[in-house]
């Protein structure tokens, strides 16, 4: 009896079959490296759900510790003694920090080869300024603290940013982003309840220690995240048979990125209307009704803070679906209706109703900007210098926008103040419309970010 030709077809040795495999792959044979919906190792898109809920808290604690620097500091600032312009001046100092540091802090970003260090090194230093301002409120100190804590936010920001785009891929940014938001939003919720509290029973010095402390379960929840998980969200792995992304000039690179530019002059223009509607809000009411004017203030500033941490999740993933401009169109959208109603609504519990349209726009943007940075600046390695112009860019809008509606409401009105800002809301919504290009990549992930 013959042998059968199947004997013929003998398995290979286990180290020729693996040179075999890999001859076929390098010449494009006919089995892929991997199948769709099935990867054979765990990629970027399924981060551990240790390094999810590591990211989940990290940014819960960094909202709760960031919460102690907002209206606690003009508080604080007052029981110590301070004069008016010695406040203002404490305020602008860390304002202008934060506006010149947008670009260097995420240019350091991007040149740091840990992403969660640089996250972990900043959030060290914001704590390290909350206690500097509690134990020596001097004016020196004081100075040094705020420039401190505005310099390590400009690094915070984006570097949260690039770990949370290099922990999930870029396929399911938004997703993450959103999510993000939404963690945010409680933790800044939870921080100005617990924080008000502990000033009320305790001290206002209290409330800078608290945020000082709380840099501990941030920094327990950023180690939770693995520091090779987390790579740079603008410089995406590339696929064997494409050469790696190369970091290609610096600002000159972003100037001339014409996706990037058409959106930063739309965010110019939103924080232009928008910095200013909240403070303009608030003068109205004290005015209507002066004896709940705090509570009813605090009650717009909570509004828009429960419907971002309800929509945001929401939003992320409506932005893998629909694209980014539309969403960006509805958060651009809400801002010019906002202003409108506030033009021609007396009654302040309606005020307070009406910020629901701050929380769609706060949602939408939450995502949008990091997101399309991301986008239009994929495999630039300037994801987080792009971020931090960007920033600058809101920045400048916001410290413009305070003066235009003072002048506005002093010399025309508060009901044509509004009126001005909803213009200037309309204009940024106008630009949208008209340069704005959608800059979600279909099949991105699948072409430069393989696991």
């Amino acid at each position: 009896m013959t042998a059968s030709p199947v004997t013929e077809r003998r398995a290979y040795p286990a180290r020729e079959r693996d040179s075999h495999r890999t001859d076929l792959r390098e010449r494009g044979g006919s089995r892929p490296v991997r199948r769709a919906g099935r990867p054979s190792t765990p990629g970027p898109a399924d981060p551990s759900r240790r390094a999810t809920y590591g990211l989940d808290a990290f940014t819960f604690f960094i909202a709760n510790l960031q919460t102690g620097f907002g209206p606690f500091l003009a508080v604080y600032f007052t029981q110590q003694k301070w004069t008016q312009s010695d406040i203002g001046l404490a305020l602008t100092v860390g304002s202008l920090v934060s506006l010149l540091g947008q670009m260097p802090g995420g240019a350091f970003v991007d040149a740091s080869r840990s992403k969660r260090f640089a996250a972990g090194f900043s959030a060290f230093w914001v704590g390290a300024s909350a206690v500097m301002l509690a134990a020596l409120p001097t004016y020196l100190v004081v100075m040094l603290a705020m420039a401190i804590h505005s310099a390590a936010s400009c690094v915070l920001t984006p570097a949260i940013a690039a770990i949370s785009i290099g922990l999930v891929g870029h396929a399911r940014a938004g997703e993450r982003l959103g999510r993000n938001a939404s963690f945010s939003a409680v933790g800044n919720a939870l921080g100005a309840a617990g924080m008000g509290a502990i000033g009320y029973y305790l001290s206002n010095n209290a409330v800078f220690y608290l945020a000082g402390v709380l840099v501990i379960p941030a920094l327990v929840s950023l180690s939770f995240i693995p520091s090779g998980r987390a790579v740079d969200a603008g410089r995406p792995r590339a696929a064997p048979q494409e050469p790696e992304p190369r970091e290609v000039g610096g600002v000159s690179s972003l100037l001339k990125n014409r996706a990037l530019l058409c959106f930063a002059a739309c965010m110019v223009l939103f924080f232009l209307a928008n910095a200013a509607m909240l403070p303009l809000v608030g003068s109205v009411m004290t005015l209507r009704a002066s004896e709940t004017a705090t509570a009813l203030v605090a009650a717009c500033i909570m509004v828009p803070q429960a419907v971002l941490a309800l929509t945001a999740p929401f939003v992320g993933r409506l932005a893998e679906r629909w694209g980014r401009k539309p969403l960006l169109v509805i958060g651009f959208a809400a801002l010019p209706v906002r202003g409108l109603l506030f033009a021609f609504v007396s009654d302040p519990y309606w005020m307070v109703a009406i910020q629901v349209f701050d929380g769609i726009s706060a949602s939408v943007l939450g995502v949008m900007v990091p997101l399309i940075v991301s986008d239009v600046t994929r495999g630039t390695g300037r994801f987080n210098t792009a971020l931090g112009a960007v920033g600058t860019g809101m920045g400048i809008g916001a410290a413009l926008s305070t003066a235009l509606a003072g002048f506005m409401a002093d010399e025309l009105g508060s009901r044509t103040a509004f009126l001005g800002l909803a213009i200037v809301g309309a204009a940024g919504l106008a630009l949208v419309l008209l340069i704005m290009p959608e800059t979600r990549r279909r099949n991105g992930d699948e072409a430069h970010d393989p696991s």
